[in-house]
């Protein structure tokens, strides 16, 4: 039998974190490898593809077409110990407060699945959601985390857990995550230069 439960739904980069992982990742690469140099071109090209269709997919991964799995190995882990400084200091403990109000907590982030499961492992989620990126391929995606797909992560972990999600609160500082905050009761806006809260 399924039972409602009462979810809030953080998103993670700009949200909780005043930096993006991916950009992190990037500049950690380019100043630690000549690949990314080398791959400039294609690079440039997916920064062009975004400006004229920014929703598909193709443009993020030629901007990411430079990532090997031994970088991934090699890059991630100091790429998730600087990137954590960069984390709003309210974002653990709003998690613990929401948590110790009874609801599940969750966070879902477009962010690859090779740096955010990670850098909010010490905050204690009851379910991380992000991207899934191809293991032999890191650059391109089994699953984009992002706009209406968030909802679809959600409801695959709900049907999972055999519960119904009752979105209470969302979190977020992009308009991309409309779909997941539209099924909210409560839209929280965050400035993600500043991490306060803004309005919509």
């Amino acid at each position: 039998m399924l039972k409602k439960e009462n979810v809030v739904v953080f998103d993670f980069d700009g949200t909780l974190s005043s930096s993006d992982s991916n950009y992190e990742f990037f500049k950690y690469s380019i100043s630690h490898s000549v690949r990314p140099w080398i791959f400039m071109p294609i690079v440039l090209m997916g920064l062009i593809g975004k400006m004229i269709k920014p929703s598909t997919i193709w443009w993020r991964e030629h901007v990411r077409y430079f990532i090997t799995p031994k970088m991934v190995h090699d890059f991630a882990p100091n790429v998730i110990k600087e990137h954590k400084q960069h984390r709003f200091g309210w974002a653990a403990e709003q998690v613990a407060k929401e948590k110790k109000a009874g609801n599940k907590v969750v966070l879902i982030s477009a962010g690859p699945n090779y740096l955010i499961p990670e850098l909010v492992k010490d905050i204690k989620f009851d379910a991380v959601m992000c991207s899934q990126m191809k293991k032999e391929k890191p650059y391109k995606y089994n699953f984009l985390c992002l706009g209406k797909n968030k909802v679809i992560a959600l409801d695959k972990w709900a049907r999972d857990n055999k519960i119904i999600p009752n979105v209470v609160r969302a979190y977020s500082d992009s308009k991309s995550d409309m779909p997941i905050m539209e099924i909210a009761r409560e839209q929280v806006w965050i400035d993600s230069k500043t991490g306060l809260r803004r309005q919509a």
